[in-house]
Formats: structure tokens, sequence, C-alpha cells
């Protein structure tokens, strides 16, 4: 650390430099500028990007297709957070809180607008009778891991995600901490997984879901490039569980919407139809062939 930071009397918004991620920040809430969002024909309307949260309901709504359920059909417009896209009064309209993913739902006479990644999974999980026990403690320990990954992933993503690969100088102390809380996280799941296939028990739910995107992306080395910092390995039930569910037809699908980085054939920046994905994925089995 090259001095040490001593905090004025009163803060002050002084954030202004290089960092595109921490410029993008902002004490107040509420649109920037003024501009309508797109919409589409299908009954759910998407805005997200493919980070680990909005990969949550892509994987989602994928998985509900797959089942054969036609009226979970969507579109899925990106949102780039880095042009700060998410600030606009289409998107603050849908999620005052300016973050993806946000979605509205238009199936019913009235459309309904939801945001937060969990209250989308189990909007969706409700609404269509999938990946959610209806009663009993299964549903509980359902929604005790669901809601788990919401109060623990901020620690993996806002906290050592940001100052090992993001902050614009590299301190020992909050990498410290935030990696022995990210090892103590995957320490949780993997002594839960010795005990079950799935996180919330024998079957697959929503808080597979929820955790796979974070959890699994980064034992399966795909988060931060911080698989052998963290030692990832050591966490086999993780690891396991992860290759598991990176096999499903759901998850190899979802995984991809609204992603504009990584190689050709995992980039879908906006996705209308199953054929889509599709394009994009026979990219893949042409380069693996």
């Amino acid at each position: 650390m090259s001095e040490q930071y001593i905090p004025p009397a009163i803060w002050v918004d002084d954030t202004a430099g290089g960092n595109e991620w921490a410029n993008i920040n902002s004490p107040v809430s509420g649109a920037r500028y003024q501009q309508d969002l797109p919409e589409g024909d299908h009954p759910f309307q998407l805005y997200s990007l493919g980070t680990p949260n909005g990969q949550k309901v892509t994987i989602m709504l994928e998985e509900l297709l797959l089942l054969g359920i036609k009226e979970a059909e969507y579109d899925a417009y990106l949102i780039n957070i880095g042009k700060s896209e998410q600030f606009s009064s289409g998107f603050v309209g849908v999620n005052p809180n300016s973050k993806i993913p946000a979605l509205v739902d238009r199936s019913g006479e009235e459309d309904v607008n939801v945001f937060e990644s969990a209250s989308i999974l189990v909007h969706l999980a409700e609404k269509f009778g999938q990946f959610l026990p209806q009663s009993g403690p299964s549903r509980t320990a359902v929604f005790n891991w669901l809601f788990w990954a919401q109060g623990s992933a901020p620690f993996l993503g806002g906290g050592f995600g940001h100052f090992y690969a993001y902050a614009d100088e590299k301190q020992e102390y909050p990498i410290n901490r935030y990696a022995m809380e990210t090892k103590r996280q995957l320490d949780v799941l993997d002594k839960q997984l010795a005990k079950h296939p799935y996180v919330a028990g024998d079957e697959y739910s929503i808080a597979d879901i929820a955790i796979w995107p974070w959890y699994g992306n980064l034992v399966l080395g795909r988060l931060y490039d911080a698989a052998e910092f963290l030692q990832v390995e050591s966490y086999s039930h993780v690891l396991r569980w992860a290759q598991m569910l990176e096999q499903r037809e759901g998850v190899k699908r979802g995984r991809i919407v609204n992603k504009s980085s990584g190689e050709a054939w995992e980039q879908l920046r906006e996705r209308h139809s199953a054929d889509d994905i599709d394009k994009v994925l026979d990219l893949n089995k042409v380069a693996s062939s």
C-alpha cells in the first residue's frame, strides 16, 4: 500500500479516474438520461448482462423452455453497465435500484416488473410450478440456500472479485479478508454437497440455479482468474456439482445469453428465439470438430 488512507470528517464523492467500474457508481439513485427500453414479442422481456447474476435468470428460463413450457418464451436485451445503460429512464422504470437483471412479465392482464435475481427466480418458479417444492421442509431448504446465496455472493463479487481483479491497486488487507470469506463459503458449500447431490437436497432447484453462476464458475476457473489462488480443487464436492450442472442443456444455453465476452461460441448479445442460441453453440461444435 503506497500510503495510508485517513477518512475525512465528511465523505465526498471523489471517485473520478480511469477505473471503468468505479466511475459508473454514484451515491444518488434514479435515471440519468431519458431512453425507452426495447421490446420484443414474447411474454417475458429481460434486460440483463451475462454476469453471474444475469446467468441465473437466463438459465432458469432455458430450463423451463426445455421442459416444454412455451409460455416461458422471452426476449433478452443486453444492458451494457460499463456504458451506464442501467441508468436510463426505461431501465430505472423497471428496476429503481439500477442493477441487472430486470424482468417484465407481460403474460397477465397487467405488466409486472420483477427485479433482484432471487425474486425473479421465485416469480418464475411459482408461476410455472418448477424447481421449487410447493410446501414443507424441502421448500424451506431451497429458500435457505437461495437466501444464503443472496447474502454470500456479494462478498465474493463485490468483495473478493473487486479487490483481487478490478481495484486500481492490489491491497493485502481487503484481498486477504475477502479471500478468507470466499474460502469459508466454499467450505460451507462443500460440506453441504458432501451430503447431497444438489445444494438443497436430492432435487435440482432454484438454489442450484442461483449458486452455480457464482460458485460453479469460480471453481471451474471462469471467474476472476482466481482458481489457483483460492485452491478451488480442494473443494471436491463443489467441483463435482459444478461439473455436473455444467453439462445440463439449460445451463449450457442460459450461460451464454447477454454475454459479450469470451469465445465466439459463448457470446450472444440478444436472444429472441431458440435458434439464436443454437447458432452460437454450433460455432463450438465446428471449433471442436
